[in-house]
C-alpha cells in the first residue's frame, strides 16, 4: 500500500471516529456523555485535583489552549487557504458585477455572469468540503474535554469564578438562557487563545 494509500485511509477513520463522537453525543445522550466524560476523566482528573476546585476555571483555560492549538494546526495543514482566498475573492468581484449588471438591465451580461456562476459553484463545494472535514478531526479532542468538564462541573456545582467589572458567580448559573458560566468562560478563552495561535500560525492571513 503506497504512502498516499495509508494516509488517506487515516484521514478516513479519523473523520468516521469525529462523526461517530458527533452523532453519539447528539444521539445517544446523557449516558454516553457521562461514558466519555469519565473515560477523559482518566487522565483530567489528577491534573483538575493539583489545580483544586476553586481554580477551575484555570483548567477551562488550559482546556481551550489545547484545544485551540489543536483546531488551529488541524485547519492549517487541512484548509487550502489559497483557494478559499481565491474563491472569496472571485465571488466578491462577481457580486460587484452582478449588481451593476441589474442596475445597468445589461441582459447580455448579466447571462454572461450567469454561465460564470455555475462554473464557480465547483470551487464554492470544494471550500465547504475543506470547512466541514476539520469540524471532525477537531471533535476527537475537544468534545470528550468538553464532556468531561461538563460532568466535573455538574458534580462540583459549587465552584465559582470572579469576572472582571461582573462580579463572582458560581459556574453552573445561567448567563443567558442554557449557556452556564463556565460554558461562557470556556468559549472567551478558546476564542481569545485560538486567534493568538492563528496570528502565529498565520492561518486564514492575507
Amino acid at each position: 500500500m503506497a504512502i498516499s494509500d495509508y494516509k488517506k485511509t487515516i484521514e478516513q477513520a479519523a473523520m468516521a471516529l469525529g462523526l461517530s463522537m458527533m452523532f453519539g453525543i447528539i444521539i445517544l445522550g446523557q449516558d454516553f456523555r457521562d461514558s466519555v466524560g469519565r473515560a477523559v476523566g482518566v487522565f483530567m482528573d489528577p491534573l483538575s485535583v493539583l489545580v483544586g476546585v476553586e481554580n477551575f476555571h484555570v483548567m477551562l483555560f488550559i482546556m481551550a489552549a489545547i484545544t485551540a492549538l489543536y483546531a488551529s494546526l488541524i485547519q492549517k495543514y487541512t484548509i487550502d487557504w489559497g483557494l478559499m482566498r481565491r474563491t472569496q475573492e472571485t465571488m466578491k468581484v462577481f457580486q460587484k458585477e452582478f449588481r451593476e449588471a441589474q442596475l445597468a438591465k445589461n441582459t447580455v451580461l448579466l447571462k454572461k455572469l450567469e454561465e460564470q456562476r455555475s462554473s464557480m459553484m465547483g470551487d464554492q463545494m470544494e471550500m465547504s468540503k475543506q470547512q466541514f472535514k476539520p469540524m471532525a478531526y477537531i471533535s476527537i479532542i475537544s468534545l470528550p474535554l468538553f464532556m468531561w468538564a461538563y460532568s466535573y462541573i455538574a458534580g462540583h456545582g459549587s465552584a465559582s469564578l470572579v469576572f472582571p467589572f461582573w462580579g463572582e458567580h458560581i459556574l453552573t448559573d445561567k448567563v443567558f438562557g442554557p449557556i452556564q458560566y463556565w460554558i461562557f468562560w470556556y468559549f472567551i478563552t478558546s476564542l481569545a487563545v485560538s486567534q493568538l495561535v492563528r496570528k502565529a500560525l498565520d492561518i486564514g492571513g492575507a
